[in-house]
């Protein structure tokens, strides 16, 4: 049995509802547990779960990219759907080592992302400035505090940091032990 099964992203030419039917004859059928969404919309997501429950909802979300905050984060929460932020650490940004000099190969997505050019990553340095300041109070680095920043917005938030280090997988992990207050929930706010 499927724990959780997401449509990756919605696909224009199927209707939401064809979608979460399908999933709903999964679960029906003992296959599936859970229904996820992936890069849905506030409209998607409510079409999808007045025929299968929607049970979590993957989308970017971090300090620096907040985009489903308006709309998406507050259906979610009458819905109560749990969110699982992907690039938690803006695809390695927060971390605080990638500078305007840094570069990608070809075939890294950040090569081709504006986010990434020079000069974004250098007028973005604020945002890592703020983080390292607050790092060294806490006796944390910016990537703990990025990831903690998301675990203390609501108990529903759960972020996925991806890592192929396990250094970095302790590192992240120690986000969970930082005490979020009121400076680290006021962040960016």
């Amino acid at each position: 049995m499927i724990d959780l099964f997401y449509q990756h992203r919605p696909d224009p030419n199927v209707p939401m509802e064809d979608i979460a039917g399908a999933v709903k004859d999964l679960i029906q059928a003992g296959k599936v547990k859970h229904f996820g969404l992936s890069e849905a919309n506030a409209e998607q997501i409510r079409r999808a779960h007045k025929v299968q429950p929607v049970a979590a909802l993957q989308s970017e979300y971090s300090i620096w990219w907040r985009n489903i905050e308006a709309e998406i984060l507050p259906t979610c929460e009458e819905l109560g759907v749990g969110v699982v932020p992907y690039s938690p650490l803006g695809r390695g940004y927060l971390t605080g080592k990638i500078d305007e000099n840094t570069t990608f190969d070809s075939s890294d997505i950040r090569s081709r992302n504006p986010r990434f050019k020079p000069e974004a990553i250098k007028a973005n340095r604020v945002v890592i400035e703020l983080l390292e300041r607050i790092a060294a109070q806490k006796g944390a680095t910016p990537a703990q505090i990025a990831l903690a920043w998301l675990l203390a917005q609501k108990p529903w938030i759960v972020p996925i940091p991806g890592s192929r280090k396990l250094e970095r997988l302790d590192e992240n992990l120690g986000a969970a032990n930082i005490d979020p207050s009121h400076r680290l929930n006021s962040l960016a706010h």
